[in-house]
């Protein structure tokens, strides 16, 4: 397997800066409420928190985006927001990052995806949901398929579907098939729903347990992996496959039957909420400043490590990616 220098993530972060992803899929507005545990409840033999900040932050596709930002990229975020508080907060957090909001349609009949978070002494202890999973107008594929149209410095577009009715399968054909016109790669972030929908993508990204579901067979061992991996590049038809494998690292098997199991990085893990957003985000910047498919996977595992180490759903910093991959090569 090929070894990723400082120097060579410092040229490819430099060389990415500026060039524009889209995203396409779920939206979602993630809120946190901090506190500290001293006390159990009476009423209930549950943790009492004492409230002391409340924060919010860019969620789903968005996180997603907010990586590529945060990386020096210009994403392009398309998704389905509600008439409603949460939707004008989703676009006050974008457009305060300088994201271009055009592209996130409101739709009354439904509400903005939320999440809602509850943390005592820095421990995720609850998550609250508000959302309606029910797959999006079809005109929407009208609206996604005309905009990227209009768009012509797109490099990369990569989906990010939480099954929350953002892609539909009618959608993700269309999508593949206009950037497969235009030599786009894509890169897709699968759930349940809409796994074999893919089909023709550039790279596959799902999770073990998302495979293993798929698949419908336990992938317990590197064996395991290896046929999961085989199996979704034949049905999908795609140059890639990433299998993110949590603690174990992730495993890449390319077009050409190349194979690598990658380590995890992670030296101490506080939560892994948003880290597969991380990852695809990763990949997908250093693919269009010319990685190879092992450099954009080595890459996109020391930015996951990086973001578990922290609490709640954050974006990948760059100086703290170079210097984990830094602190590996002393």
């Amino acid at each position: 397997m090929c070894s990723l220098t400082v120097e060579r993530a410092r040229e490819l972060l430099e060389r990415c800066r500026g060039r524009c992803i889209a995203v396409v899929g779920d939206v979602m507005v993630d809120r946190y409420f901090w506190g500290s545990v001293t006390r159990i409840s009476p009423e209930a033999p549950v943790p009492v928190v004492d409230f002391e900040v409340e924060e919010v932050r860019l969620g789903g596709a968005a996180n997603v985006a907010h990586n590529l930002h945060s990386l020096g990229l210009k994403p392009l975020l398309v998704g389905v927001i509600g008439q409603d508080v949460a939707g004008d907060t989703l676009l006050e957090l974008a457009r305060g990052l300088g994201f271009e909001t055009e592209a996130l349609f409101r739709d009354p009949a439904r509400p903005t995806t939320e999440k809602i978070r509850i943390l005592g002494n820095r421990q995720h202890l609850v998550r609250l949901d508000r959302e309606v999973r029910t797959p999006v107008d079809g005109n929407v594929v009208t609206h996604v398929l005309h905009l990227l149209e209009k768009v012509p410095d797109i490099e990369a577009l990569i989906f990010q579907d939480y099954n929350k009715g953002m892609l539909t399968p009618e959608l993700i054909r269309a999508v593949i098939e206009l950037m497969s016109c235009r030599g786009v790669p894509v890169l897709a972030d699968p759930k349940r729903d809409n796994f074999f929908a893919y089909v023709g993508v550039t790279l596959f990204k799902p999770n073990r347990r998302e495979a293993a579901q798929a698949l419908q067979r336990g992938l317990r061992s590197v064996e395991d992996v290896r046929w999961a991996a085989c199996q979704l590049q034949e049905r999908l038809r795609c140059r890639a496959v990433l299998l993110t494998l949590g603690e174990e690292g992730m495993f890449l098997r390319e077009g050409d039957g190349r194979e690598s199991l990658i380590p995890a990085r992670a030296h101490h893990v506080a939560d892994v909420s948003g880290a597969g957003d991380t990852v695809i985000a990763t990949v997908a910047a250093a693919l269009v400043a010319g990685a190879t498919f092992q450099e954009a996977a080595l890459l996109s595992n020391f930015a996951a490590g990086v973001v578990c180490a922290e609490p709640g759903v954050v974006p990948i910093d760059p100086q703290a990616l170079l210097g984990a991959l830094s602190y590996a090569e002393c």
